[in-house]
């Protein structure tokens, strides 16, 4: 396989940006899976075919969690539909799917995020309310411009180049003007030497503030956190999906189980004959 990946990588990364989209992190994500996977998959040529063995990759990865050898059989599939639209005859074999239990997001509590901005610096506040009044990927807060932001709307440029608009609360445009009047910015919402700040950058804001609070969190829980508020308080389904930019309503329905749970949850603490049941 190592032979397929040398010669091919290259523009099938440079694909995965340019027509689908993704970000660096996944990206990079797909090429460290490439170039592992290079030195373990068996190919061979059989009736004008490569035959592309799987199986010696898959005991290699055995002992990943079933989530994570998923993810790298994805992208090692993706590889190879890119390999079968540009004119190699490809089949995989020892390709069975992996069964990956469903988790549920874990969201914030809108106290705990209160408690972490109450320590934050202006630029530190405005990258957390950024994420969770809008509900926004990391990459595409990296990503925003000055130009896609108006008095009312955000415009984000999502997966896949796909475009949507997100109201921006009263709240968020008084901190965002007041962030624009005293630091200077020429094109991205947040720069470093007139360059966009990068996702692990701001991943890494939101990492500090919060563990000023004794609390671990990521920015995609701050994504969870938007999601799960707005359908706790009767938001409709589809207005959501399209709020997240998901392709399917399908990923959305994740978060009415979460509303559920939490429902169970509390349900249990507040009725005097549930104690125990947790």
């Amino acid at each position: 396989m190592k032979k397929l990946v040398d010669k091919y990588k290259k523009d099938f990364l440079k694909s995965l940006e340019e027509l689908r989209g993704y970000s660096d992190l996944t990206i990079k994500s797909y090429d460290e899976t490439l170039v592992e996977a290079s030195w373990h998959v068996e190919v061979f040529e059989e009736d004008s075919q490569h035959i592309i063995n799987l199986m010696p990759y898959r005991i290699k990865i055995a002992h990943l969690n079933p989530k994570t050898i998923s993810r790298k059989l994805s992208s090692i599939r993706t590889f190879v539909e890119y390999l079968n639209d540009n004119g190699l005859s490809c089949v995989l074999k020892a390709d069975d799917t992996i069964k990956v239990a469903k988790t549920l997001p874990k969201p914030i509590s809108h106290n705990h995020i209160l408690e972490a901005l109450n320590k934050a610096s202006l630029e530190e506040s405005l990258v957390i309310i950024m994420l969770y009044t809008l509900g926004l990927r990391i990459s595409e807060l990296s990503s925003l411009k000055l130009e896609d932001i108006d008095n009312e709307w955000v415009r984000v440029l999502g997966k896949a180049n796909k475009q949507r608009d997100i109201p921006l609360l009263n709240s968020t445009k008084e901190l965002l003007e007041e962030y624009l009047s005293k630091i200077s910015v020429k094109t991205f919402l947040f720069e470093k030497n007139s360059e966009k700040l990068s996702e692990n950058s701001l991943r890494y804001i939101v990492n500090k503030v919060f563990k000023r609070v004794a609390l671990k969190v990521t920015p995609h829980q701050l994504r969870h956190s938007y999601a799960t508020a707005l359908l706790n308080n009767s938001a409709r389904i589809s207005d959501v999906s399209e709020l997240l930019g998901h392709s399917s309503m399908a990923t959305t329905q994740i978060y009415t189980k979460l509303g559920s749970a939490l429902k169970q949850q509390n349900y249990n603490k507040a009725h005097p004959l549930c104690s125990g049941e947790e």
